[in-house]
């Protein structure tokens, strides 16, 4: 039986399998601590592509592909992919998906797109109104420095608290029936605009509702930091990752001892020129799928909490003088 806790938690009762992951990631994203762990590292940013925009959108179509091998299923199998990027409009997941035979959901969460998109998925599974669907999402540095900063060739100066936009995709392929990961619960984040108006520090932005939405699932469910194996944010950087964990130590929550960040864990930012780490849709969804999942499925981690983080701005509305808007989804997958 599937439970509301609180007002932004839903425990299920049925819980959907995580029956198959994948990722491919661009060649700097392969050069980092994780890259013998991904499925695929593209030798070039354009992936043999004529522009970056459709470089992104192979990824994703690549990664997809990829899913349908490795979960031994096919696309008319398939109930719904539900799918996002950064760039106006999802293009890169519409494309990719063009032509396709299931349903398609595209939606926008920035950066947490890959959690809200496992959350949704598992609600459809858990009202027993599918089987099979994929969840996946991408960036890519290239594509996403054009969208929201300036072009490559401008050569802009980056800041200490900027952070790198990951070239990659990832994806999970969900099942009723199966073997593999469960996810046991998803806590919907709510936006939460602490005035801060820095583009180029996003981790300060987002990590007021990382800090948020991980201490609202603690509340909600009666549970502990330590009931979890590791609590994994999606691309805080070194500048969010402290300050969530001060937040979460103020709501009364000590998590240095297993919080880690996606961003964090992508590069290695005494050889890699990363600045304060990771970020963008494809970071936690790369991570997880490529580095998080086969140690669920392992059981070296038997229950984590993977809170995908992402900053809901534009450059129009910044420009305008607007402050971030962020927002971060928690769901609790045990292995």
């Amino acid at each position: 039986m599937n439970t509301r806790m609180g007002k932004q938690t839903v425990l299920f009762g049925k819980m959907p399998y995580m029956a198959a992951a994948a990722a491919i990631v661009g060649p700097y994203e392969g050069d980092g601590p994780l890259g013998n762990s991904f499925d695929k590292i593209i030798p070039n940013d354009d992936n043999g592509e004529k522009s970056w925009e459709k470089a992104e959108t192979k990824l994703m179509k690549d990664t997809y592909q990829l899913l349908l091998q490795k979960g031994s299923t096919t696309e008319n199998d398939i109930d719904y992919v539900i799918a996002g990027d950064l760039l106006n409009q999802n293009i890169a997941s519409s494309y990719a998906f063009r032509g396709c035979e299931m349903s398609y959901l595209g939606i926008y969460g920035a950066c947490s797109t890959f959690g809200e998109s496992i959350g949704i998925a598992s609600m459809i599974m858990a009202g027993d109104f599918a089987k099979q669907i994929i969840c996946i999402a991408s960036s890519h540095f290239c594509s996403a420095e054009r969208q929201y900063r300036y072009p490559l060739e401008f050569a802009a100066q980056r800041t200490p608290t900027a952070q790198w936009t990951v070239t990659g995709c990832g994806g999970v392929l969900l099942q009723k029936e199966g073997t593999g990961p469960m996810v046991e619960s998803f806590t919907a984040g709510r936006i939460i605009d602490q005035g801060l108006k820095d583009a180029n520090n996003m981790g300060a932005a987002m990590a007021p509702a990382a800090a948020d939405t991980i201490a609202t699932h603690l509340m909600d469910t009666g549970r502990k930091p330590n009931d979890y194996d590791m609590i994994v944010t999606g691309d805080l950087g070194a500048v969010g990752t402290d300050i969530c964990r001060d937040l979460l130590s103020q709501y009364g929550f000590d998590v240095y001892g297993i919080h880690n960040d996606c961003g964090l864990l992508m590069y290695d930012r005494n050889k890699q020129d990363a600045h304060a780490g990771g970020s963008g849709c494809g970071c936690s969804a790369s991570v997880f799928s490529a580095y998080l999942y086969p140690k669920l499925q392992s059981r070296e981690l038997t229950r984590i909490l993977f809170v995908p983080t992402g900053a809901l701005l534009s450059p129009t509305i910044i420009q305008q003088g607007e402050s971030i808007a962020c927002i971060a989804h928690a769901v609790g997958i045990a292995g």
